[in-house]
């Protein structure tokens, strides 16, 4: 099942320090990652919360960056004073020994394209560069697999889509939610108390479908039937699902709402 989220910028707006704003964007990358989320829209819906939407998208990208990578790509800046309260994702793109002889034929890695004496270079993590043929410019990140491994460590650039299992999530902005649903091709299921029970028999569409599925949540302060307003009617391919219902809280956190939604779709891919 190909997932995606639709989260607003306004997410942050509960919390009022940047340090809790910092640990909410650790739980909600932690959410995502659980379970392969493969892009994480950061939706406008007006007010003034484009500092927050700018904070969000920084340290999700930072989060789901290969730490050997983040210094080159990430220079000191304010948004990620409090760093170090972030847990990390440890997903697979992540994970990968830094011993140049543990490499074998196949194996895929995140790097950062260098120069050196007027040549190219890829610096994956491994106190090591190994020459670089492919078109990513200096200084960009690349997805790259090896065609030899140790010791003579020749690669080529491929998609991150290629790299067999997860291998991390995209970060994307859009200007608002009803032009990316309009623009959406696939599946819809906005998260709202006002829809239909989540049941297995209503989720088995989404989970056996070959097209993708975007999971749209609402802020602190309005549901998605609010923020979209009488557009709501001019989407296609949606269903409002409830995977809260009998709720005893007033309201449920979205940190709270993506974790538990994206458990509940999971628990059904899996059957």
């Amino acid at each position: 099942m190909k997932l995606s989220v639709a989260i607003p910028e306004s997410s942050l707006s509960d919390e009022s320090l940047k340090i809790d704003k910092t640990r909410k964007i650790s739980v909600l990358a932690r959410a995502c990652a659980i379970f392969k989320t493969e892009t994480i829209y950061i939706y406008q819906e007006g007010g003034n919360y484009k500092q927050d939407g700018t904070l969000m998208s920084m340290i999700l990208r930072y989060l789901e960056t290969p730490q050997f990578l983040r210094r080159r790509l990430f220079p000191k800046m304010n948004d990620l004073k409090f760093a170090g309260v972030l847990q990390p994702l440890k997903i697979p793109s992540h994970v990968t020994p830094a011993n140049a002889k543990k490499i074998n034929v196949g194996d895929i890695r995140e790097g950062i394209i260098v120069s050196i004496k007027g040549k190219k270079f890829v610096d994956v993590g491994i106190n090591q560069l190994i020459q670089f043929f492919g078109k990513t410019g200096i200084g960009k990140r690349v997805t790259i697999q090896f065609k030899e491994g140790y010791p003579k460590l020749s690669v080529k650039e491929i998609n991150k889509d290629e790299a067999k299992g997860y291998w991390g999530y995209s970060v994307k902005e859009r200007s608002n939610l009803f032009s990316l649903l309009s623009e959406w091709k696939g599946n819809i299921i906005i998260t709202s108390r006002k829809g239909k029970t989540a049941t297995k028999e209503q989720l088995s569409k989404y989970v056996n479908s070959d097209q993708p599925t975007l999971v749209v949540f609402g802020s602190p302060e309005k549901g998605v039937h609010e923020i979209l307003g009488g557009r709501m009617k001019n989407v296609q391919n949606a269903k409002s699902l409830n995977f809260f219902p009998n709720q005893a809280t007033e309201t449920v956190r979205l940190d709270e709402a993506l974790l538990g939604t994206l458990s509940i779709i999971n628990a059904q891919s899996t059957q």
